[in-house]
């Protein structure tokens, strides 16, 4: 988990250096290693070689709002073996939002559901 810490780092670093007080970042991890079961593997030549594999099994979220620079965005995913879902979210440059739910696993493969949003932007005027 060390490239975790230094991620949550990194983002409190940034966050400090700008000082405006106008972005928010939130982020949450959740690793959880089964017990590592041994696989045994032999080469063209005979050889036995040994090595361990866990289940993999997690979910994370961030999401980071910055009314600033327009910066908006947000994702949710999570592993159970071979299976992982998620959803990300994002404001494009254009106004409209961006939502993408995704799903793959070893069977199907990876599939996404992208869907736009437009809202409609309305120009201040000054006189």
């Amino acid at each position: 988990m060390p490239s975790v810490a230094c991620l949550v780092a990194f983002v409190a670093v940034v966050a400090g250096q700008h000082g405006h007080g106008h972005a928010h970042s939130s982020q949450h991890i959740s690793k959880h290693d089964g017990h590592a079961e041994e696989v045994v593997f032999h080469d063209k030549h005979g050889h036995k070689d040994v090595d361990y594999h866990t289940h993999p099994k997690y979910e994370f979220e961030y999401k980071v709002e910055d009314h600033h620079t327009g910066d908006h965005k947000t994702q949710h995913e999570q592993r159970d073996g071979d299976v992982v879902k998620g959803f990300y979210s994002l404001h494009e440059p254009d106004g409209s939002v961006r939502d993408v739910h995704y799903h793959g696993d070893h069977h199907s493969g990876f599939h996404a559901e992208v869907k736009h949003s437009t809202h409609h932007i309305v120009p201040e005027h000054h006189y």
